[in-house]
């Protein structure tokens, strides 16, 4: 980044924060994340991989999670947008596929989304708004029969779901991208996540970036230290006891979700950190063209149609 557009952003940034009061009607976006914890798979890169959570965690999560779902559902004179991100995996867990569909029938929520390993059964949808609902899927090779998930994809494109489907790029994972990229409905986007601690030469992206266009954006972490970020003003991350953070990778808290004392915190400011490496984190960062890139599909990942980055 140069110079000349650095300067550029630190100006905006400033100006936003002096001059704009935010309107507390504009519409909010959600990262959810309760207490859950534990997932039916073993993915040797996640640290949660066949985690139990005990009775008392899962009940706990459930009253966090119907506490949650209550307040969205009576916030009628916002509009909102939900995105459930548990450490675990969430569908195979009643409550969430209930909240899903309690909240996808709720006027005012524009889009209800969760990310998931796609393990659990689809029947369920049947009974949801799929013009708000939609998935974040993630193939995990090794963890479930590739036939199994490709078929549970293929019922989501039969019920009008939408969805994206997305893999880790490690090296062994290759073979298995194509193949899925090759099988999955042709209107499906095939997200590429840059492992986590893992560098590539041109050469070795080359591959992935032929089959995500947007693998760039994934490949090297983004500069973000003082640059205008959504979050903390737009964009909120709430946990289990409804504390409000700009986002799941700042700690710092705005208030609580629940006696409104976020509120009063929403605007718009820098980012404190250095970079930012994930993509529920770098979507939303002012600098990069991502919510263009995703205009209408941002919570769920689904772009409009892919063109390469430059």
């Amino acid at each position: 980044m140069t110079a000349a557009v650095t300067d550029a952003t630190t100006h905006r940034t400033a100006d936003r924060m002096t001059d704009r009061t935010t309107d507390r009607t504009t519409a909010l976006t959600i990262l959810y994340r309760g207490p859950l914890a534990s997932c039916d798979y073993d993915c040797p890169y996640c640290p949660f991989a066949k985690r139990r959570d005990s009775t008392a965690q899962l009940r706990a999560d459930r009253a966090a999670l119907d506490r949650f779902t209550a307040w969205a559902r009576d916030e009628a004179d916002h509009r909102l947008s939900v995105l459930f991100t548990p450490w675990g995996e969430g569908l195979v867990r009643s409550w969430y596929r209930r909240a899903l569909v309690d909240l996808s029938h709720e006027a005012h929520i524009d889009r209800v989304a969760i990310q998931t390993n796609l393990s659990c059964r689809t029947d369920w949808l049947e009974g949801a708004d799929l013009d708000t609902l939609a998935l974040w899927c993630t193939y995990h090779p090794g963890q479930t029969p590739y036939d199994r998930f490709l078929g549970r994809t293929r019922r989501l494109a039969e019920l009008g779901v939408r969805f994206s489907v997305g893999m880790v790029g490690l090296p062994e994972h290759l073979e298995h991208a194509r193949r899925l990229r090759a099988e999955l409905p042709e209107h499906v986007y095939l997200w590429v996540n840059a492992a986590e601690g893992h560098t590539y030469t041109d050469e070795q992206a080359a591959p992935w970036t032929d089959l995500d266009p947007l693998f760039p954006y994934s490949r090297h972490p983004h500069r973000s230290a003082g640059m205008p970020c959504r979050t903390g003003e737009s964009v909120v991350s709430v946990d289990g006891e409804g504390t409000v953070r700009r986002c799941h990778f700042v700690p710092a808290e705005l208030g609580n979700l629940y006696d409104g004392s976020y509120r009063a915190a929403l605007a718009p400011r820098p980012c404190p950190l250095a970079v930012c490496d994930c993509h529920i984190g770098y979507v939303h960062l002012e600098t990069l063209p991502l919510y263009d890139v995703f205009a209408g599909g941002v919570l769920e990942r689904v772009p409009r149609p892919v063109t390469p980055m430059a």
